[in-house]
């Protein structure tokens, strides 16, 4: 069963395109907690009335960053915080270490036999704004960030 941190959402102006908000939560390291991810996303971006297309990517890039989590790392949980700040939406996944640095790979690259390994960075490098790498403030373990951004009409 999913475990989740008290939701600390912060003020919002309303009629503002500036807004302030964010969510955290961790969930144990474990296959079904990618789709609980993608839900309490889906939920949360919803809650704050973000629009259908940056919900859909948020919740393919948490998949990625997650799935990750769980599969290369010896984490016990996974954190989950999510920011939006004016036009952008910043999605964090930290692990808790113990596996090998996130890195995109090409798509025949990867470690698997079928060449998967590492295209789920390649898309969440297609649908961010800007991604990248930290290691974990408190020690071992990564933060893997991703920011998508919304609010801009189309050309």
């Amino acid at each position: 069963m999913a475990h989740f941190s008290e939701v600390r959402p912060l003020e919002r102006t309303e009629g503002s395109a500036e807004r302030n908000l964010r969510d955290a939560f961790h969930l144990p390291a474990i296959g079904a907690s990618v789709a609980e991810a993608r839900r309490r996303v889906l939920a949360r971006l919803t809650e704050w009335d973000i629009g259908a297309l940056v919900r859909d990517n948020a919740q393919l890039v948490v998949s990625e960053l997650f799935t990750n989590a769980v599969r290369h790392t010896e984490s016990d949980k996974v954190d989950c915080e999510l920011r939006v700040t004016g036009l952008r939406l910043r999605l964090e996944v930290t692990d808790q270490g113990g596996g090998t640095r996130p890195r995109r790979q090409g798509a025949g690259g990867g470690t698997d036999s079928e060449g998967e390994s590492g295209r789920g960075l390649l898309l969440v490098s297609a649908l961010a704004e800007e991604w990248g790498v930290r290691p974990r403030e408190s020690g071992a373990g990564h933060m893997v960030w991703a920011e998508l951004e919304f609010g801009r009409s189309a050309p």
